[in-house]
C-alpha cells in the first residue's frame, strides 16, 4: 500500500504491516479521545516512525495515489482531529 505523510512524501508499506500500524493508530485515537496533547504527540510520532521504518520511500518525482494519508509529525491535536474518523487515521 502507498502511505503519504503530509509534508514529507510517500512510502510503500507491505500489507502485512497493517496490523502494527493499526495498533499504533489506536494509540493515537485513544490519546485524541482523552484530549491528551503530550500522549497524542508521542503516539503520532510512533506511528509515523513505523511507516518510515517499515516502508520504502518513493522517489520525490514519483506520485502515486495514496491509500493512507497521515498528518505531519508536528501537527497538533486540534489540527489532526479534523482528519480522524471513527476508526482513527487508518481505516480497518
Amino acid at each position: 500500500m502507498i502511505v503519504r505523510i503530509l509534508g514529507e512524501g510517500q512510502y510503500t508499506v507491505a500489507d502485512d504491516h497493517l496490523d502494527k500500524l493499526n495498533q499504533l493508530d489506536a494509540q493515537v485515537q485513544r490519546a485524541a479521545d482523552a484530549e491528551d496533547e503530550e500522549r497524542f504527540a508521542v503516539a503520532l510520532r510512533a506511528l509515523l516512525d513505523a511507516v518510515r521504518t517499515l516502508g520504502t520511500p518513493l522517489p520525490d518525482q514519483t506520485l502515486e495515489p495514496s491509500e493512507l494519508v497521515l498528518p505531519e509529525g508536528d501537527m497538533g491535536l486540534a489540527q489532526v482531529r479534523a482528519l480522524l474518523s471513527d476508526e482513527g487515521l487508518i481505516p480497518g
